[in-house]
């Protein structure tokens, strides 16, 4: 019987290899884990420092956040815009990406073109055209003149304007998580239903609009997510009475100097939004908000 013996640089070689392949993907993460630690991070931790150190150490700016009732009024408009902007998104977005899912590969290309161009605007860009459509002497208080009002209403400035800006800013996410999801929609399922009697808006409620369940959870949560934290749109197009979070923690930062207040604010919503993202993640998975 012949005994082979294994080479001890051949083995070792072997074993080099296999570490070096452990290795490799923690040495591709590191720079974006240094990129996170020194960008985010260390801005986060001096945040939450300033939040329990300024002008006092303790936790007083907290205690001030969470009774004074101008900020648990800022805090109920952040959260009520957001909600209301999600739905708005969703009204808007849900047909057009039902269409979408249904019309011809030609006409989808299409639409889909024209929602992510969108994308290609920056969106204090198009803030700023809403600020022009909406201004006293936008063509909307110009079509209003038409129809016999002789005092137009008061667009700009006002919660309606804002609202609207973000609805046009933010229906591509909801439109484009809608869509994945009808695209992978099993047709047979609905032929199925068809073929047991459901029609119209049985088969819609009780097979259709299940199935698109998980896409409208992903936009919504990632529309309300990114609302909560939206400053440009409300501080320009919006009503000073009627701030949202973003707007007025950047107001005690820049023009009083409350860096105290700001950033207990700042960590307040942080908290809100985890609170959101976990009950998203113990539903469905946060892997699953991105497709």
């Amino acid at each position: 019987m012949t005994v082979v013996s294994e080479n001890p640089a051949l083995s070792g070689g072997h074993a080099a290899r296999r570490e070096w392949g452990s290795l490799t993907p923690w040495l591709l993460l590191a720079p974006l884990a240094a990129y996170l630690l020194l960008f985010f991070v260390v801005p986060l931790a001096q945040v939450a420092m300033m939040s329990v150190t300024e002008p006092t150490p303790g936790l007083d700016n907290y205690a001030k956040v969470l009774t004074t009732p101008l900020y648990l009024k800022v805090f109920l408009n952040t959260f009520s815009t957001a909600l209301l902007v999600t739905v708005c998104c969703l009204l808007v977005g849900y047909p057009l990406a039902y269409l979408m899912a249904h019309t011809s590969q030609r006409r989808a290309m299409l639409i889909l073109l024209l929602i992510t161009m969108s994308f290609w605007t920056s969106f204090l860009v198009r803030t700023y055209a809403w600020m022009v459509l909406l201004g006293r002497n936008g063509p909307l208080s110009w079509l209003f003149m038409q129809f016999g009002w002789d005092e137009p209403p008061q667009l700009l400035f006002t919660r309606f304007a804002s609202t609207l800006a973000m609805v046009h800013i933010l229906a591509p996410y909801m439109i484009m998580n809608i869509y994945s999801v009808m695209q992978k929609i099993d047709r047979s399922l609905v032929r199925s239903a068809e073929s047991m009697g459901a029609r119209g808006l049985a088969l819609f409620r009780h097979v259709y609009l299940p199935l698109t369940a998980p896409g409208i959870a992903n936009g919504s949560v990632l529309v309300f997510v990114i609302c909560l934290g939206f400053y440009v749109t409300p501080v320009l197009l919006g009503s000073p009475r009627e701030q949202m979070a973003a707007g007025l923690i950047g107001r005690q930062i820049e023009e009083f100097l409350a860096f105290g207040p700001g950033s207990a604010m700042a960590m307040v919503l942080l908290v809100s939004t985890l609170i959101v993202l976990a009950l998203y993640h113990r539903r469905f998975g946060l892997d699953k908000l991105y497709g």
